[in-house]
């Protein structure tokens, strides 16, 4: 058989693509540019906002003659055996194929925010955690983990990682961000991205952008964000993840952006993205965002209409299902109300793509290896087991009751403590789908607190009582839980979240709070324990940090853990008994009262504590926070002096870090920036770089920054970003409240204009210390 110009991998991308296309009905080519979700229900929100409106009126036999752009989250719906869903995505994608004129499969996506979401898939720690462990080396290791496991049964492309920053604590997917602040973000999930493209997964950014900058914290509300705010601290990680990850696609978000909403926004997708940034690759609709134009932001007429604005913006992709993109669209095309043009260039993305991932090259073979298929390998929980221990927050230990004795009576109390569910977040697949399916296994072993700690401790005498629920008004249980602390020499409180979907939980998608108060009566709960008079540590499993200031000073110790996976119980148990030297830094803020949100750290002068307000926003535990069961000295290597630099020149900034305790931990030092006077009001603090340091006992290790003035770069009056002379300051510091050594700097010369090639990192180097 002669093989066709567009099946010929010889031959340039462009033009295959260019061959394809001319031979392309209206009808084919729109195919390209949509999903289809088999076997999703349309009974109820499901695992996604408005399921119930799903279009089911097609003939699948019909459709897949015309060809198909996507297939939906084939493991995702419903537990399946990896092995089988393997064998049925490659049926289904031969199916696809033969059907055709031109015989191209579809890209098959999945969710992977905490590992693939399938059955039997290995549950890491949400993106919260990966935030806490500072390591952006191991968050990359565990994507490409995550993406050989997608590609071994036939997926192509991850919706992951989320680049929001976190505006407001109360917003429920705060579990599914990485912090609150742009460069944290910005690093961790361009490790993520280079980990999942490492593995041939398209990565997918989202969600783009200013989702998590919703009115009220409230899911899918209007964003309210300035111009200035938008570009410096919404957009910086989106990217950076483009530039240096070379992520494939973004997803557009459901949110307005000052009356405009994303989908439907040419300047964001079309000038910022592609113009502005260079991005060649496909735009994806969040699910169902593209008839949310019509249904919730009516700004269209109809799906057709709504077909029309978000192509012209620039979304390639309809997902999870055709409605929009179809026959209406076919029709508009046909009157004249939507240039065929458009159609081409989506059309014409979309098969690049599906060209780079080898779906029209000849030989093309979607059969899964001929082996058992295992998503939760030995290798996988080893990953999963050091990102949980990296990423535990040790908030407070005064009076050193942690570790604990290995034989001390301990009473562990809490909802969270025997619930194999506590470890994980929303998009983790026995929250996302598994709940819909009582009776199923988990399908993955998700040791508890519980569990862990009496492996743990096996000369500890351990009793348990749940106290309450996470969300129940009940407080019957209390009385039991007193009696079994009232016997113990400390308390183990274990408490925090119930991660779910659309109001199904307290942490997660569509799970907004009201304020930063524990869920239900757990407060009740602590509070009853804490007068006790016997010591109590709390254990903290969340999505979201909660305000503490009521217990200030009144517990024993208090352990933050973000959701961190399946191999979380042990990770928790190992801070707790000393195993683990807990390392992990806030990448979040702790308040100390439930309300006053929204705040961050990033606040310039006005938003910090002062006379003219009655409100201190002050955090209890600020951004970058973490305790350590060992010490560590700051020795800085450069005196207190001005330095003066150029506004286009570097400067290096080190400091020695040196383990004075007896035992290995690891350190993280901090790099913030400092701006005295600018032409707009910029954050007091802000961080510009950071470097994890393990160290051994006495060991030391110099740790230096390579600032350049770029990293000083905003947005100025007139829109431009600009790189302003005059003093800085380069803060060294242990959290972002922390401050160990300043270096003073003058940037001479006149301002000036970055554009996108100025630096987005801080680089740094690690070297060994006397």
């Amino acid at each position: 058989m002669t093989t066709a110009p567009w099946q010929d991998p010889a031959l340039p991308a462009a033009a295959r693509v260019d061959a394809l296309l001319a031979r392309m009905t209206l009808e084919e080519k729109t195919a390209q540019l949509y999903g289809v979700w088999v076997g999703a229900s349309t009974d109820g929100d499901g695992v996604a906002p408005h399921q119930q409106h799903m279009n089911t009126d097609y003939d699948w036999d019909e459709l897949i003659t015309r060809g198909l752009g996507q297939l939906t989250r084939s493991f995702g719906t419903a537990p399946v055996d990896p092995a089988l869903g393997a064998q049925a995505l490659a049926r289904a994608q031969r199916r696809i194929a033969a059907a055709g004129r031109f015989g191209i499969p579809a890209v098959a996506h999945e969710e992977c925010l905490a590992g693939f979401t399938a059955w039997g898939a290995t549950a890491y720690p949400v993106p919260l955690a990966w935030g806490a462990s500072f390591d952006p080396a191991l968050v990359e290791a565990m994507a490409a983990r995550i993406g050989r496991d997608m590609r071994s049964v036939g997926v192509h492309q991850g919706l992951a990682p989320v680049l929001d920053v976190v505006r407001d604590p109360r917003w429920g997917r705060v579990e599914e961000t990485i912090g609150e602040d742009p460069y944290l973000v910005a690093t961790v999930a361009t490790a993520y991205v280079r980990g999942l493209e490492s593995a041939g997964i398209v990565a997918t950014l989202k969600h783009f952008a200013g989702y998590a900058a919703s009115t009220g914290a409230r899911n899918l509300a209007p964003v309210r964000a300035g111009a200035r705010e938008f570009a410096d601290v919404t957009l910086m990680p989106f990217e950076m993840a483009l530039r240096e990850g070379k992520a494939r696609s973004v997803m557009a978000a459901y949110n307005e952006i000052d009356g405009v909403p994303a989908s439907a926004d040419p300047h964001l997708l079309t000038e910022v993205l592609r113009e502005r940034w260079g991005f060649t690759g496909t735009v994806v609709a969040d699910y169902f965002g593209i008839d949310f134009l019509q249904t919730l932001h009516r700004v269209a007429a109809g799906p057709a209409d709504s077909g029309r604005l978000a192509l012209t913006a620039g979304v390639d992709v309809e997902l999870p299902t055709v409605k929009c993109y179809g026959d209406g669209l076919v029709a508009a095309v046909r009157a004249g109300t939507v240039p065929e043009s458009l159609v081409d260039r989506a059309a014409r993305r979309v098969l690049l793509q599906k060209c780079e991932l080898g779906l029209l090259d000849a030989d093309w073979a979607p059969e899964p290896p001929a082996r058992d298929i295992d998503l939760d390998s030995p290798e996988n929980r080893a990953v999963a087991r050091r990102l949980a221990e990296e990423s535990v927050v040790l908030l407070a230990n005064p009076d050193g009751v942690l570790p604990l004795a290995p034989d001390t009576r301990v009473a562990v109390v809490g909802p969270r403590a025997a619930d194999a569910l506590a470890m994980l977040g929303c998009y983790s697949f026995p929250s996302h789908v598994g709940t819909q399916h009582p009776g199923t296994p988990l399908g993955i072993e998700i040791p508890t607190v519980l569990e862990a700690l009496r492996a743990e401790l096996p000369d500890a005498k351990v009793a348990f009582a749940e106290g309450c629920g996470v969300t129940e008004p009940d407080a019957s249980g209390f009385a039991e839980a007193v009696a079994r602390a009232s016997e113990a020499d400390v308390v183990v409180a274990v408490l925090g979240d119930r991660s779910g979907l659309f109001g199904r939980g307290t942490s997660g998608e569509g799970c907004d709070a009201a304020d930063l108060t524990l869920p239900g009566v757990q407060g009740e709960l602590l509070e009853a324990l804490v007068e006790t008079g016997v010591p109590v540590v709390l254990v903290l499993l969340t999505g979201r940090p909660y305000a503490l200031g009521r217990w200030e000073g009144r517990l024993a110790a208090a352990v933050q853990a973000f959701f961190p996976g399946e191999e979380g119980g042990p990770a928790v148990a190992g801070v707790l008994s000393g195993r683990v030297n807990p390392s992990g830094r806030l990448p979040v803020s702790v308040p100390r009262g439930a309300g006053g949100q929204p705040w961050t750290y990033l606040q310039p002068p006005l938003g910090l504590a002062g006379e003219v307000s009655s409100l201190d926003p002050t955090p209890l535990y600020p951004f970058g926070h973490g305790r350590s069961y060992t010490a560590f000295a700051w020795e800085p290597v450069e005196g207190d002096d001005v330095t003066e630099i150029g506004t286009d020149d570097s400067h290096d900034l080190s400091v020695t870090v040196r383990n004075t305790g007896d035992r290995a931990g690891a350190e993280v030092v901090q790099l913030y920036l400092h701006d005295p006077v600018a032409a707009v009001t910029r954050p007091d603090m802000r961080l510009i770089g950071y470097q994890r340091v393990e160290l051994a006992p006495g060991e030391a290790a110099r740790v230096t920054f390579r600032f350049h003035p770029d990293l000083s770069a905003f947005t100025d009056r007139t829109g431009r970003r600009v790189v302003e002379p005059g003093d800085l300051e380069l803060r060294l510091a242990a959290s972002a409240a922390d401050v160990r050594h300043t270096a003073r700097l003058t940037l001479t010369g006149p301002p000036r204009e970055v554009g996108q090639d100025r630096r987005l990192r801080c680089e740094t180097e690690v070297s060994a210390a006397g």
